[in-house]
């Protein structure tokens, strides 16, 4: 008897990553997934960096043993430029695949050389951030803005829950300036619960822009680490979510459901 192939791992603060989930769907259809959602520590934009470092980090260590995963996706921009490079160096044994801002994709198609970066407080300020701009951009303008209750908005919104235009269009309007005659036409959708809310940027914008969503890139970059094995049979519904909150409730419950996954 063989044993059962290990599962891939996503992880999220919330439920944004499962926009990620579906596109690692795709292309890796023979594969089984655990969704880790650390609802406990969300949103992550608030903590302090030290703080939340040390949280990640020690939490990974009771997934890691417990879950056995082949790959871990963490889909959580505010969590990968924070402690990618520590969960790499802690656990130099496991494969981590990271969500970072798309501002080189962002750079290479931008017409207008104005690019917004749509993120968390916590993905603005972080170093990293301004790295990637100086490695990729540095021929752009690029404006960062960091929303404070964006994520927030959007886990109520995939939930059905009402989320008045003004309010969304206050967390995004900073995306949309003009210069020198030309306009932003591309914004980064730099935290993975944000394209859940695409479609009503796209209709509260004050013009069209290309909302940059990596969770496809990402997904290619995990196929890329774990070769198609054909011989593989999914098994039905063992996909799984665990929350570490230990208390889903009725909407996030039926939420993960609707994506498929069993809620431990």
């Amino acid at each position: 008897m063989t044993d059962a192939p290990k599962p891939i791992l996503v992880f999220d603060s919330g439920i944004g990553g499962l926009t990620v989930l579906r596109e690692l769907r795709v292309l890796m259809p023979e594969r089984n997934f655990v969704y880790v959602a650390d609802d406990a520590g969300f949103p992550y934009g608030n903590w302090a960096e030290p703080e939340l470092r040390v949280r990640i980090v020690e939490l990974f260590g009771r997934l890691l043993d417990e879950l056995t995963p082949e790959i871990t996706v963490i889909a959580c921009n505010t969590a990968f430029t924070l402690v990618g490079a520590d969960l790499r160096a802690t656990y130099p044994g496991h494969t981590f695949v990271g969500t970072v801002p798309a501002i080189k994709p962002a750079a290479e198609r931008t017409r207008s050389g104005l690019v917004s970066v749509l993120a968390t407080p916590g993905t603005v300020k972080r170093a990293y951030t301004r790295d990637l701009i100086q490695s990729f951009a540095s021929q752009c303008h690029v404006r960062l803005v960091g929303s404070v209750d964006l994520a927030r908005m959007a886990e109520a919104y995939i939930r059905g829950e009402t989320v008045a235009d003004a309010e969304v269009m206050a967390e995004i309007s900073q995306c949309f300036y003009e210069q020198d005659g030309a306009k932003t036409d591309i914004v980064v959708l730099a935290c993975t619960h944000y394209p859940f809310m695409a479609n009503v940027f796209r209709r509260l914008a004050p013009w069209p822009v290309d909302w940059l969503d990596p969770a496809e890139a990402i997904a290619r970059q995990a196929r890329r680490l774990v070769p198609l094995d054909e011989s593989l049979q999914p098994e039905h519904h063992a996909d799984r979510a665990i929350l570490t909150s230990g208390k889903p409730d009725f909407s996030t419950r039926r939420l993960m459901q609707g994506f498929g996954l069993s809620v431990y």
